[in-house]
């Protein structure tokens, strides 16, 4: 591995990178909100197609020469530039704050290529809100890296003007050309935050998809020997480990014919997508190496026959970190503005129920919850749970194995 200092340029060849390759920033936030961005821009240094703007809204570019994987703390960009129009010429890669804090609070962080590793930490700021880390660029027919690491006062948006692109209005406009970029994304802030959805088209709201993403390399404590996920719940030694920590994503629902059930791994109730209940759990990450985290899909369209569902998470695996997990739930669904919950309140309770999500005559409405259940006595947290919000499950002791 390489250490490239600022200002140091290197061609992509020397550097092992050819065909497909990665380009990863690790970013310390230290608590803060960072969003990483890639800019393809044309010869004049201007995102002159916005398509090839790429960030947590749009996280690939037509061709696939970058797609975007965010996840585990990383901002992975999946990189083959044969892919590339002939028009893009260069990659910026930048990191923006959103919300509170500045550069300058950054710990140790980098970006990495192939042999290439660029370091680079808040020392190196002032009270940036942004900074351009790096970029690829195309000089004399080869492709080159540049290590920039240059502070800039605005954040993503002012990034996105500086660079020509043009930022979607708030408000829906009559006419949708030219294309615009949407940098807006709502997060929830406070346990009981709504926030409602109308359709925008067709007879409902399209695929719906519940993303969980957390930290997964957490270092953690762990019983000294294998125990079923309910025997965990219910007590035992504990001893330090380095293993990775398993979060487990599912939910409850109630159908508008009062019936219900419930959605997740344990048990293997897998749900269908395009049958009742119209709510499918897409596999489970049992070795917490899947950079994109767990998925719930929605049938949208079927919403007028769905009353409401509590989405929920259970630590598996592991004694009970939720500090250190960083965990969030994004909710997505074409037309309309990402949706942000993030399980901000630490506690050692192993399940948590994160949002609920209900067919408010005919709208969609989420509500931010994160409220947190540990066992009492004999009754288990999904019990509890259950009898928190009125679900009228039964339960039997169940596992993954």
């Amino acid at each position: 591995m390489t250490n490239f200092a600022q200002g140091q340029k290197g061609k992509l060849a020397d550097m092992g990178c050819t065909g497909v390759f990665q380009i990863v920033l690790n970013i310390a936030a230290q608590g803060m909100e960072v969003d990483i961005t890639c800019f393809g821009l044309d010869a004049q240094d201007r995102l002159s197609d916005d398509r090839y703007m790429i960030f947590f809204n749009q996280k690939s570019c037509p061709g696939g020469g970058v797609e975007l994987e965010i996840g585990d703390g990383k901002s992975t960009f999946n990189t083959d530039v044969s892919r590339l129009p002939d028009s893009i010429h260069k990659l910026v890669f930048a990191a923006s704050i959103s919300g509170e804090g500045t550069m300058r609070q950054l710990g140790s962080s980098s970006l990495q290529l192939g042999s290439a590793l660029f370091p680079f930490s808040g020392g190196n700021f002032q009270d940036e809100k942004a900074v351009i880390v790096g970029e690829v660029y195309k000089r004399d027919g080869l492709w080159r890296f540049g290590a920039v690491g240059q502070g800039f006062n605005g954040g993503l948006s002012a990034l996105l003007s500086h660079f020509g692109g043009s930022e979607v209005a708030p408000t829906p406009q009559a006419t949708p050309e030219p294309k615009k970029v949407s940098l807006s994304k709502i997060t929830l802030e406070k346990r009981g935050d709504k926030v409602s959805l109308e359709k925008t088209g067709g007879r409902g709201f399209g695929r719906i998809r519940v993303n969980l993403n957390w930290n997964q390399a957490v270092p953690q404590m762990e019983p000294p020997q294998k125990q079923g996920f309910f025997q965990k719940l219910m007590g035992g030694g504990a001893q330090p480990s380095t293993s990775g920590i398993d979060l487990d994503l599912g939910c409850f629902f109630e159908l508008i014919d009062g019936s219900s059930g419930g959605v997740q791994a344990l048990g293997n109730s897998w749900g269908s997508f395009d049958k009742l209940p119209f709510i499918y759990l897409e596999g489970d990450d049992r070795s917490g190496c899947n950079v994109d985290g767990e998925n719930l899909t929605i049938n949208g369209d079927h919403f007028d026959q769905i009353k409401r569902i509590l989405i929920f998470t259970f630590i598996y695996d592991g004694v009970p970190n939720w500090a250190a997990t960083n965990a969030v739930v994004t909710i997505e669904m074409p037309g309309q503005t990402p949706l942000e919950v993030r399980l901000d309140n630490g506690t050692d309770a192993s399940m948590c129920a994160i949002a609920m999500i209900e067919n408010n005559g005919g709208s969609l409405q989420v509500t931010k919850l994160v409220e947190y259940f540990e066992p009492i006595g004999k009754k288990m947290t999904h019990e509890l749970m259950n009898d928190r919000f009125n679900f009228g499950l039964r339960f039997k002791s169940g596992s993954k194995d």
